[in-house]
């Protein structure tokens, strides 16, 4: 069977999503809070992982990698939008479903979150996540943004490794608790919850059409030659896989995103394998050293081809993880599999 991947062309297709968003009141001044006097708050308060916070309504977030700028852009809130960071794992911005809405949102950096920048901005939010973004390495994190008076949003996916913070939502959930908190925080919570049911409504379309029969066991390839990087169950790919109707091989692993053993990997006799596809890390590479490997190269899925490319922004928190399940649902249905 020949590796199935899909094109960069065909990543340009407007979701459904994206089609509803358009369809909802233009960003910027329409979905402007009213006066005080009309009855709306000053600020909001809410939660950051498991702290409660007050925001106040903010004018030039900084976002970092393309899950937070489309959490915002698929509410609308475009011109809420100072500038986003963009370091190079990411695909290119003109690829995605809301490539016009980057092109009128500065690019920050090409590197890794930092305070400098997010001061330099005049930031007033900074959208990310823990470990993606924030830092205690490097020196920018919640509480120091606190500090200087800018805010800072999590996502709630990540608040898995926050410190002293428990697993609260799985990754699909996490989404929606993000475009509704953000709802919050921008007054915008008709729209998030416009967004959030679409989403919803996708997914459960995608799991009432799983293939009958036994799960396929998928091994998510991150990166790495000498261990494999791979999803465990608290990260995007685990449940795109179980959606989808698979079954990851890691499934027991709770983990984010964790190394394995090659052995562990051979032992579970993956039947398709789910590369993740960076920009600056071709698949195609990550792809041949499967086949190549001797450690590799007789696993099933590898002898028969049955690769699935997942897109960098559809493997971390963003709207486009729901792209990832129906992708991959999709090549689930089609490929050629034996479940009996």
């Amino acid at each position: 069977m020949t590796t199935r991947t899909r094109t960069r062309r065909a990543r340009l297709a407007v979701p459904p999503l994206l089609a509803a968003a358009l369809l909802l009141p233009a960003c910027g001044a329409e979905v402007e809070p009213a006066a005080d006097g009309e009855g709306q708050a000053e600020t909001v308060t809410v939660p950051r992982c498991g702290e409660d916070v007050e925001y106040r309504r903010p004018e030039r977030a900084v976002v970092y990698e393309g899950g937070s700028a489309d959490k915002l852009f698929a509410l609308g809130l475009t011109d809420h939008v100072h500038g986003y960071v963009m370091p190079p794992a990411n695909p290119p911005v003109e690829e995605s479903p809301w490539a016009e809405e980057y092109a009128r949102v500065e690019m920050l950096s090409d590197d890794l979150l930092n305070r400098e920048l997010v001061v330099d901005a005049e930031a007033d939010l900074v959208v990310a996540g823990w470990r993606s973004g924030f830092s205690d390495e490097r020196g920018i994190t919640p509480e120091i943004l606190d500090g200087l008076g800018i805010q800072s949003f999590m996502h709630s996916e990540t608040c898995y490794n926050y410190p002293g913070h428990p697993a609260e939502f799985t990754p699909f959930e996490g989404l929606y608790r993000d475009l509704e908190l953000l709802g919050r925080i921008f007054g915008v919570e008709e729209r998030a919850a416009q967004v959030v049911t679409e989403l919803r409504d996708r997914v459960a379309a995608v799991a009432d059409q799983a293939p009958e029969g036994r799960p396929p066991r998928v091994f998510v390839y991150d990166s790495g030659t000498d261990q494999p990087f791979t999803s465990g169950n608290q990260a995007p790919p685990h449940e795109i896989i179980d959606i989808a109707g698979g079954e990851n091989v890691f499934a027991d692993l709770t983990d984010r995103w964790t190394t394995v053993s090659w052995e562990s990997v051979v032992e579970a006799e993956p039947e398709v394998i789910v590369v993740v596809d960076y920009e600056d890390q071709p698949v195609e590479e990550k792809i041949e050293f499967l086949r190549t490997s001797p450690i590799t190269a007789e696993l099933p899925a590898v002898r028969d081809g049955n690769f699935y490319v997942l897109d960098y922004n559809e493997a971390i928190s963003g709207p486009r993880i729901v792209d990832g399940a129906e992708g991959f649902a999709a090549y689930l249905r089609t490929a050629d599999l034996d479940l009996s």
